[in-house]
């Protein structure tokens, strides 16, 4: 496991010294926030709860849940997803 770890660490120090994007380099969530109202995710690896309240998806290395009320999904592909509502917050878990 340590190895792993390791072996992580120097790839993301790689990709900092050749300040290159971390989300094509290592498959990173990239979300951008429009407000509390709108969401876009890149790179998700799929759903994993979806409800008017909580929107749980799963990345790479971690998952986001978006919290709030008439939370929606307004399209989706395997690349990239698009969310509405009123978002009160956004964890990392």
């Amino acid at each position: 496991m340590k190895k792993i770890s390791r072996l992580a660490k120097q790839k993301e120090n790689i990709v900092d010294t050749l300040q290159l994007p971390k989300d094509v380099c290592m498959g990173a969530l990239c979300v951008t926030l429009t407000g509390n109202s709108e969401a876009w995710i890149e790179n998700y690896r799929g759903i994993l709860e979806y409800t008017g309240e909580t929107i749980l998806l799963q990345g790479k290395t971690c998952q986001v849940c978006f919290e709030g009320s008439g939370l929606s999904i307004d399209y989706y592909t395997n690349e990239d997803m698009k969310i509405s509502g009123c978002i009160k917050a956004v964890r990392y878990l």
